[in-house]
């Protein structure tokens, strides 16, 4: 991999790692074994951001998410989050979102998180997988209740990456500020029945209860899915670098399992749902199945 791109990569590990405290060009610098000037051309080139807002925007989310979640004083907020200021927090709170502060934290609507995509992961993709390595898989069976899923659809997408290409990866930002059911945001692969006209078959969004009123962001769509049962696929905790090797695994093993082995058999009427990767937890993906009745 390129050195520019690992020294990208070391700027943004050091900045998520120190997000609350003073961050200086300097720092950046001593990270990244470059030049200030150079790495600040560089991060910019790779990020599409200055450093400088680059940690604006990680700090108003994450500013945003305690403002939705924790009863806090927006004074707190601002100068825990490293503003120098109340009134400068609360107009980079509304530049970025389009509410103050107080707002949101009285009234949370759907908004756009950034969501820090680290550089080095656009070269990783590209690499070729070696499987060589076996992994352990953990399986389950979970429930689902009826619910309902706001989702933002794609044109032609049937992956994350062609997805992305779409409608941007900035979707998932916005879908992280929502509550959802399972706690997150997921991905799915939807059967034709829940598909419209000239829209992908992978979609992102977030389970909701069946009787959510709440705000629907512009462009999403709503469905409602039945209960059903699911197989969990989850594997081992992985190195952040080494995503792909993870998803190849899990998805392999599905396509290998046979669940009439355990009374079920696949259920193609229900979506296949794909969690976001976090190595802390390993890669997630659940496939639904219904009891074989004899």
């Amino acid at each position: 991999m390129k050195e520019q791109i690992l020294a990208v990569q070391r700027m943004q590990d050091y900045i998520e790692d120190n997000i609350t405290e003073n961050i200086s060009m300097a720092d950046l610098s001593e990270v990244s074994f470059f030049s200030p000037w150079y790495s600040y051309r560089l991060f910019k080139q790779h990020t599409g951001l200055t450093p400088a807002d680059y940690i604006r925007k990680i700090r108003l989310s994450k500013s945003a998410l305690r403002l939705k979640h924790n009863d806090c004083k927006i004074v707190d907020v601002a100068y825990d989050m490293g503003f120098i200021s109340v009134d400068g927090y609360q107009r980079a709170f509304y530049r970025e979102f389009g509410c103050n502060p107080g707002e949101y934290a009285n009234h949370p609507v759907p908004i756009q998180l950034f969501i820090p995509y680290g550089v080095k992961f656009r070269e990783l993709r590209k690499e070729v997988v070696d499987m060589k390595n076996l992994q352990n898989v953990f399986i389950q069976i979970i429930h689902k209740p009826e619910r309902k899923v706001i989702i933002k659809r794609g044109i032609k997408a049937d992956e994350y990456f062609s997805y992305c290409k779409e409608v941007g990866c900035d979707v998932w930002g916005l879908l992280t500020s929502m509550d959802s059911l399972c706690g997150e945001p997921v991905c799915l692969w939807l059967p034709e029945p829940y598909k419209t006209s000239n829209t992908s078959s992978y979609v992102q969004g977030v389970e909701a209860s069946l009787d959510y009123s709440g705000t629907i962001p512009s462009g999403f769509d709503i469905i409602t899915l039945p209960a059903a049962d699911y197989l969990m696929f989850q594997g081992e905790p992985f190195e952040e670098e080494d995503y792909c090797e993870a998803i190849f695994a899990i998805q392999e093993s599905m396509a290998k399992y046979d669940p009439t082995v355990i009374g079920y058999q696949w259920d193609d009427s229900n979506p296949r749902i794909q969690l976001e990767p976090r190595g802390e937890r390993g890669y997630i993906e659940l496939k639904a199945v219904k009891p074989i009745y004899k």
